[in-house]
């Protein structure tokens, strides 16, 4: 017995031997896929939470202790309901407060929506998708609206396609082999080709249109942004009805959306590319 015991003295911790360590990561893992669940909507129970993440009911019930334990979710006893807590949101917007991207560009932001009356909406790429990180919603009762967070596949999102416009043709590739060209209208690039013309239309100009590609009636114009190395890290839009977004007015609205990004990205201390 004492040679056992010297033994584990000498060797790692029970608790950092590789099953352990695995059965571990499997909670991170776990209670981060309850987290993005917990993020996406408005309040949900328990069960709920268990159909959604595919956990079991008492698993899900120990993460979201634990979670709310650190105040990452909370619990309305009233309704039942599970929801996204403040340590959450602190965490979140330390990563806009590090890119900068969301304060410093919302005074343009909100100058454009003035300008335009239509929605405007920042955009960075993340896992080859396209995540809304600030909004400045029109006040028209027919307008655009997208959750700060939500995702949307890039080949058929104007801020997608200013991001695709910026990145080499081999990422852009990986991206579309993952993600594959969904078709959501009958307007939609499904055509790797097609896309790749459409991507260097938008390069040349400096803006990227979608054209009732993720929405029939909806039209979406946008630029990229960049960094201090001029590399595309956002891309800024305006969204709206395609019956005030005309085909007619792109050439209006394109430049303008270019000059406003371009604006953000020096007040960011970003390099814009040097156009003909």
């Amino acid at each position: 017995m004492k040679a056992v015991e010297q033994s584990r003295k000498r060797g790692r911790p029970r608790a950092l031997n590789p099953q352990s360590k695995a059965g571990s990561i499997q909670a991170l893992d776990r209670g981060l896929a309850l987290l993005r669940v917990v993020a996406e909507a408005d309040g949900l129970t328990l069960t709920d939470l268990a159909q959604r993440t595919g956990i079991a009911p008492s698993t899900v019930h120990r993460l979201l202790f634990t979670l709310e334990a650190h105040r990452f979710v909370a619990h309305d006893e009233e309704r039942g309901l599970w929801l996204i807590g403040v340590d959450a949101f602190q965490t979140g917007t330390a990563f806009l407060r590090n890119r900068r991207l969301a304060g410093m560009g919302r005074d343009t932001m909100r100058e454009l929506m003035e300008q335009t009356g239509e929605t405007i909406n920042l955009g960075i790429e993340d896992d080859g998708e396209v995540v809304f990180i600030s909004q400045v919603e029109s006040h028209n009762t027919l307008r655009a609206f997208f959750r700060a967070g939500s995702r949307s596949l890039m080949h058929a999102s104007g801020v997608g396609k200013a991001l695709l416009s910026g990145m080499s043709e081999q990422r852009v590739k990986q991206i579309l082999y993952s993600k594959g060209l969904l078709r959501f209208t009958d307007k939609t690039f499904v055509d790797p080709t097609a896309l790749f013309a459409e991507l260097q239309k938008s390069r040349q100009r400096g803006w990227a249109v979608d054209d009732e590609e993720r929405t029939l009636g909806m039209r979406c114009v946008a630029a990229p942004i960049y960094n201090e190395l001029g590399e595309t890290i956002a891309a800024v839009s305006m969204s709206g009805p395609a019956v005030r977004i005309t085909l007619e007015r792109l050439g209006e609205f394109g430049p303008t959306m270019m000059r406003a990004a371009d604006q953000i990205t020096e007040s960011i201390g970003g390099i814009k590319p040097r156009r003909d």
